[in-house]
């Protein structure tokens, strides 16, 4: 296997792709990369920008989904000093274009041909009104369990297909005395895991029925309640000091093997690459068992905020460079994600890129390609945020299935 280190001088060299002016103002982005994987696969577009006489001023804000960033950009805007660029989700790009607050970058794109290359699915959220305000880095995917491949040998476990197969998984790591699910106990963390469940469950319809229809039967329904017990099935395999546990920490317990199994979207890849474990060597990558054929997504884009005559060069520039095809290459290789745009090789990618990749491209063919609750991507910030403490009070004992199922429709009916 390469090492890391080599891995990630070679991408920092690919590069040199912006024909931008030189005397471009530098980007101030505001971002939530602060994990190690996170920040080695942001130093590519750092070191690139830089190439090209582009400055790079770092704003981060910790917190994996986003909140605490989103909340750092409210008070910025409401100053009226907005960053150059900011990392988002989903409607969040919505709700800020819709106040008037984002540039257009329909020229680079036209010249980049994005329409072409980037699916419907990202477009939705990377435009505005029929124009683009947002340059998609990746698309990752939630509805991921990753495992330490030696725990599960050394347990005798297989991959497990199905739920049940899973829940006894888990339970034959948790009678060894081991941790069998690493888990961090935050809303969105909790929600990340929800999405796969629930999709478990019901399948695309019911998913798409309760989380983007939001339809009242489908989310006070049987399947629903159903999910609610899977999610506090999952809840007796955590060890008592998940609450509070950053993502990236729960990802390490995976690492070190004092944890067999985490549900969680691809970025946890990137550490796993950082720690140099080799893909379906060390670590194992599978779908939530019930959701083979299925993808929840989410991807990460920047907007670009109107800041001004002067930073539109570094903005566009910025933005040429995300979509360059060396650039989504190097960058996604380290981050655990997949290319935003479909026609990048999979030559270079490890062996759980090439199997996203590969689903990715067939659930977008068959309609199964979904955009992840959890992650803005199904529903706007309110109806999101209240199906977080619902699932997070199931999650901790405050309301049992049924109850939460109930609870479920009234918070969405209220949010909406």
């Amino acid at each position: 296997m390469r090492s890391y280190i080599g891995r990630t001088l070679k991408m920092a060299s690919v590069l040199a792709l912006v024909a931008g002016s030189a005397q471009a103002e530098d980007v101030e982005v505001l971002h939530w990369w602060t994990s190690g994987g996170e920040a080695a696969a942001l130093n590519v577009l750092k070191d690139d920008l830089q190439k090209e006489g582009i400055g790079w001023k770092d704003m981060p804000v910790a917190g994996g989904g986003g909140q605490s960033a989103m909340t750092v950009l409210r008070a910025r805007v409401t100053s009226g000093d907005p960053p150059t660029a900011v990392q988002m989700l989903g409607f969040d790009i919505s709700d800020w274009a819709q106040q008037g607050a984002l540039a257009q970058l329909d020229k680079v794109a036209a010249d980049g041909n994005w329409d072409a290359v980037v699916p419907e699915a990202l477009q939705k959220f990377s435009k505005y009104d029929g124009h683009w305000v947002a340059v998609p880095v990746n698309v990752h995917s939630t509805n991921w369990v990753w495992s330490n491949k030696k725990m599960l040998a050394d347990l005798g476990i297989e991959e497990p297909k199905t739920w049940d197969e899973f829940i006894a998984a888990m339970q034959k790591v948790k009678d060894s005395g081991k941790i069998a699910l690493a888990a961090g106990g935050q809303p969105w963390q909790e929600a990340t895991m929800f999405d796969g469940v629930v999709l478990s469950v019901g399948g695309p319809e019911f998913y798409k029925k309760a989380f983007v229809d939001l339809d009242p039967e489908a989310l006070g329904g049987e399947q629903m309640v159903e999910s609610f017990k899977r999610m506090e099935q999952l809840h007796s395999f955590v060890d008592p000091n998940f609450s509070g546990r950053d993502w990236n920490l729960a990802t390490a317990m995976v690492i070190n093997g004092e944890a067999a199994f985490q549900m969680m979207g691809d970025w946890a890849k990137g550490e796993f690459l950082r720690a140099g474990k080799e893909a379906e060597v060390d670590f194992g990558c599978f779908r939530t068992p019930g959701t083979a054929d299925d993808v929840t997504f989410n991807a990460d884009q920047f907007a670009m905020f109107k800041v001004g005559e002067d930073a539109q060069a570094a903005q566009d520039a910025m933005a040429k460079a995300v979509m360059s095809p060396s650039f989504q290459i190097a960058f996604n290789t380290v981050k655990g994600s997949v290319p935003s745009r479909t026609d990048v090789s999979d030559e270079e990618f490890d062996a759980c890129g090439k199997k996203a990749m590969a689903q990715l491209k067939s659930a977008s063919e068959n309609g199964t390609l979904l955009g992840s609750m959890a992650h803005g991507h199904a529903d706007p910030a309110s109806v999101k945020n209240a199906i977080y403490d619902v699932v997070t009070a199931n999650f901790n004992g405050d309301y049992d299935a049924e109850t939460a199922a109930k609870e479920l429709v009234k918070a969405v009916s209220l949010a909406q």
